[in-house]
């Protein structure tokens, strides 16, 4: 008695006899536009100035990598292509029914779904690198398409790197403009109170007064000691005695002329004089520093919006494709034939364990 073929056999033959004639016989050819990519910056070395922390930290190289991959697989790009390429035209009117893209108008989310089936970006970790596939139905749209990506990137990413150090100059700019305002007028409130008071340098003027007194008082103590050795053996008549009284009177009234020009009771006094002066002085040379510090943060600003520019350093440029690498037939069909057989068998198992059961 003859076996008959059992129905899950039959059904696992015949999906594989269709799917590899699909692959062999209708499935459309496939160009592969490959290229891979590095980012890199300037190489600028920051000056030395206070300020370098501004210019600290890492390039964040497999980061930035990390941030083109996903710009090259967005929404935005896809627009763009769209707009630059007959990218609609291109996939609706080639391929076979399963690979090609079956509404020419379809929503921008149908069809960027269909985008990353078409194009794929990977990042080699060891490699720090980008390799970016395009596939598409005849060469010269995979290479322009691959191009595109390229050139699309690498202006993304100077654009998001530049923006907020633009910002930054912009800010600093502002700010150099206001200090120098700032600066300007703390150095004309100093000079027009110069030439009100008539002193180049109140604070000089009151050290060298002080050191005047100090020195009228010191031959003033000299005089009186003077004075009490003479009144041990003269009289307060003497003429010696009278000459050292007139001279301590006199050192007496040119000291208090002296002081009074330091503090005189009435009116601004000289060392009223030297502490606004001082605090004009210091108002003055902490709006130097200021603007001084604003100026090197600005130039450093100005430096790191440089380094800040990345270039895609193209280590192998979108290759022309000469044949078509896609769809890999034999691959394909062998793997769908093995993965049918593994499910045939299973089901026959599964079909002989019933039976067993029921006997």
């Amino acid at each position: 008695m003859k076996s008959k073929i059992q129905p899950h056999w039959l059904i696992a033959l015949v999906a594989i006899t269709a799917v590899t004639l699909y692959w062999h016989l209708w499935a459309e050819d496939r160009y592969v536009s490959k290229a891979t990519v590095v980012l890199e910056s300037p190489q600028i070395a920051p000056p030395e100035l206070s300020f370098s922390s501004l210019m600290s930290g890492g390039t964040g190289g497999q980061k930035d990598l990390l941030l083109l991959r996903e710009h090259l697989l967005s929404v935005d790009m896809l627009k763009r292509v769209s707009k630059e390429m007959p990218f609609r035209e291109h996939y609706s009117q080639n391929g076979d029914w399963f690979t090609r893209l079956h509404n020419a108008e379809a929503p921008i989310e149908d069809l960027h779904d269909y985008y990353m089936k078409r194009v794929s970006v990977e990042l080699d970790d060891y490699a720090g690198v980008l390799n970016i596939k395009v596939q598409a139905f005849n060469p010269e749209f995979a290479k322009q398409l691959a191009d595109l990506l390229l050139e699309a990137g690498e202006a993304h990413m100077n654009e998001m790197g530049q923006r907020l150090a633009e910002e930054q100059v912009r800010f600093l700019e502002k700010q150099v403009e206001r200090l120098h305002t700032r600066l300007m007028d703390a150095r004309d409130d100093l000079l027009a109170y110069q030439n009100k008071e008539g002193l180049v340098a109140p604070t000089k003027t009151v050290e060298a007064l002080n050191q005047v007194v100090a020195q009228l008082e010191g031959e003033l103590s000299k005089l009186k000691a003077r004075q009490k050795a003479i009144a041990s053996y003269q009289s307060n008549q003497s003429a010696e005695m009278v000459r050292v009284k007139s001279e301590m009177d006199a050192l007496e009234k040119q000291i208090k002329l002296e002081r009074e020009r330091l503090a005189k009771a009435t009116g601004e006094s000289l060392n009223q004089v030297s502490a606004h002066y001082q605090t004009l002085e210091i108002q003055a040379e902490f709006a130097q520093e200021t603007y001084s510090s604003a100026l090197a943060a600005l130039e450093n600003t100005r430096i790191e919006a440089a380094r800040k520019l990345k270039q895609v350093s193209i280590l192998q440029s979108p290759l022309m494709p000469e044949y078509p690498v896609e769809p890999e037939r034999t691959y394909n069909s062998v793997v769908f034939a093995l993965i049918t057989l593994f499910l045939a068998v299973i089901v026959h198992m599964l079909i002989l364990i019933i039976r067993d059961h029921r006997d």
